[in-house]
């Protein structure tokens, strides 16, 4: 592949690419195997024959349209790399010459991400979390596993704390019932502090088939803006108090837990487990804290076409959030959050440039560095997703488009130079 360069404007430009022999006779042989699937060829199933026979059954027409097709979009990106500019958005080819196995030459003009002055990326003042477990937290665990395992009685006696109740509850504010504030037979432990305060307290002294009001006020500073230090009342039916009986912490709860034989070896399990998870955590931190001190460091313009983008899957997520809550538009569940539109506008769009900061730091980061991501390791991760996914056949048929497999390859290069990052500042 060769390419030449031109410069359109400070923010657009112009790539000539030409292709061999060579590169057609790479982007043939994917043709015809994906194209080999469709065909019906007498003696085989469809897409089963071999591709050296099921070539001769493919139009030369489509097989060469394929094959252009195919050569652009593996080599547009590269091309664009070679030059160390990065496209905003897909840019606009058009094919000036092809000879069908001997060459191509096409023409890919784009807005191009500004430039971005990159500070000292390999002497970031970030530091990795030492990572240490206690026996507190190994304690906890147990305290779980035995809630897991312990025996729940049905009595007749007014209910303490450590039991656990199953209730009706409607919570109304202003004599009207807010949204998340209702259940039917909800299970209950007492002392867990799995509601705001004074709700569980509230039950305790009460007996099966109480019916009671519980008058409280949601703290300050609760998620829900609407609620945040309302006055409530929630509307209960205690159904049942069950007396919940914690086996012991000792060898036989370790032989129930998996295959260990003494209560040492079940905490040694669980302070390695602690270990590693707390691990992940305080790389994911460590890594969050080093793209934030890169982009503080580094000098980085944001076009308003990212910004837009960004904006527009901040919208889509916040959108099914609300109907996976059974709100019907964005506009309504910010309303419902206490927020107004204004505002959370204006935080979505902090959120929308800290996302475009980040991304385009390590995608000029990756060019400066020449981290890419090959063929073989793209086709390696679509066959894990295809296995994760196996299930779900739209899913699986998803991974086929080549702006899927694009997506894919741009993620893993961007988790590649991540890696980088992490390596040159530990």
């Amino acid at each position: 592949m060769k390419t030449k360069f031109k410069k359109i404007s400070d923010a657009r430009v112009e790539i000539t690419v030409t292709l061999d022999a060579k590169d057609l006779k790479k982007a043939e042989k994917t043709a015809i195997e994906r194209l080999a699937k469709e065909v019906r060829v007498e003696g085989f199933r469809k897409g089963k024959a071999p591709t050296d026979i099921a070539k001769k059954f493919i139009p030369e027409n489509d097989l060469n349209a394929e094959v252009i097709d195919i050569a652009i979009r593996t080599s547009v990106v590269p091309a664009f790399r070679e030059h160390e500019k990065m496209p905003l958005v897909a840019p606009n080819v058009n094919v000036t010459k092809y000879v069908p196995g001997e060459m191509a030459e096409y023409t890919a003009t784009a807005d191009i991400v500004p430039e971005v002055k990159l500070g000292d990326y390999k002497k970031l003042k970030v530091k990795p979390e030492k990572v240490s477990i206690t026996d507190t937290q190994v304690k906890e665990v147990l305290d779980n596993l035995t809630s897991s395992f312990a025996e729940k009685k049905p009595v007749k006696r007014a209910a303490k704390l450590t039991d656990e109740v199953i209730i009706d509850f409607v919570g109304k504010k202003g004599g009207e019932a807010f949204a998340g504030g209702s259940a039917k037979d909800y299970k209950l432990v007492l002392g867990s502090k799995t509601f705001i305060p004074g709700f569980e307290e509230g039950i305790v002294g009460h007996e099966s088939g109480d019916k009671f009001d519980l008058k409280l006020t949601f703290p300050k500073d609760y998620g829900v803006k609407d609620l945040a230090g309302a006055k409530v009342v929630f509307e209960t039916l205690l159904k049942q108090v069950n007396e919940v009986t914690k086996p012991k912490i000792d060898d036989d709860l370790a032989k129930k837990c998996g295959p260990f034989k003494t209560l040492k070896e079940l905490k040694e399990d669980i302070k390695k487990n602690l270990k590693l998870q707390e691990e992940h955590r305080a790389e994911e931190k460590f890594k969050d804290a080093l793209i934030a001190e890169l982009v503080k460091v580094s000098k980085i313009p944001v076009p308003e076409i990212l910004m837009e983008d960004q904006l527009k899957l901040i919208k889509e997520d916040m959108t099914r959030n609300a109907a996976s809550r059974g709100i019907s538009s964005l506009e309504e569940f910010i309303e419902k959050s206490g927020e107004t539109m204004e505002n959370w506008e204006k935080e979505a769009r902090k959120v929308a440039e800290s996302r475009v900061k980040a991304s385009m730091a390590l995608q000029n980061l990756a060019i400066k560095e020449k981290i890419t991501v090959s063929d073989e390791e793209v086709s390696a991760k679509l066959a894990e997703l295809r296995e994760i996914y196996k299930k779900s056949e739209e899913a699986v048929k998803s991974l086929k488009d080549p702006n899927v497999k694009m997506d894919i390859k741009n993620r893993m290069t961007l988790e590649k130079t991540l890696d980088y990052l992490v390596k040159v500042n530990s």
